[in-house]
């Protein structure tokens, strides 16, 4: 007898609830069943530079980030997400913290629209860099220039804070470029 992997996916609740294409808060134990595939959609996403520093594995979205809120996306003809968005709640707001998608076009863009579609309204932001940096500036995504603001939100982590919002901090012992956008509480 061989396993039917379609009408398991048809008959499993959890997965029948996601709908399709409109982003889903995970609760906890959602959370939980579609850890392996919110880790390979980030890991997904980081490929290019290495990986996500935050996750190593499948572990971490309940272990070391489970304290992070989980978004989903199903935009395809399988019931599984095809993109995800990271946050975690901060003094400052909703910090957006990473984003995974499954390597199509379609889940890069639906996922980088709605974070740059976030960053534009209160309490909500995202430090960054490199290419993701030049996306979410190209959607709109408003940078925080205000000093005073970077201080608060980044504490001592911001060093050498240039006037166009761009600061220097130390990751991992390494030194990296970094700036905010959005528009986090203050």
């Amino acid at each position: 007898m061989s396993f039917d992997y379609r009408a398991y996916l048809k008959n499993n609740p959890l997965l029948e609830e996601l709908p399709k294409d409109q982003w889903v808060d995970l609760d906890k134990q959602e959370t939980e069943e579609y850890a392996g595939d919110i880790f390979d959609l980030i890991d997904t996403a980081y490929a290019s530079i290495g990986g996500n520093l935050n996750y190593k594995s499948a572990s971490d979205v309940t272990g070391a980030e489970g304290d992070a809120d989980y978004e989903v996306i199903n935009i395809d003809d399988d019931p599984e997400p095809d993109a995800v968005l990271v946050s975690k709640k901060k003094e400052a707001g909703n910090k957006l913290t990473a984003l995974g998608h499954d390597g199509s076009a379609d889940a890069k863009s639906k996922s980088l629209n709605k974070q740059a579609d976030m960053l534009k309204t209160p309490g909500n932001y995202i430090e960054v860099s490199g290419r993701i940096k030049d996306i979410l500036l190209g959607k709109g995504a408003p940078v925080v220039t205000d000093k005073a603001t970077i201080e608060k939100v980044m504490g001592k982590k911001a060093i050498d804070i240039q006037d166009d919002g761009s600061y220097t901090r130390y990751i991992g012992g390494k030194e990296t470029h970094k700036i905010l956008l959005g528009k986090p509480l203050t």
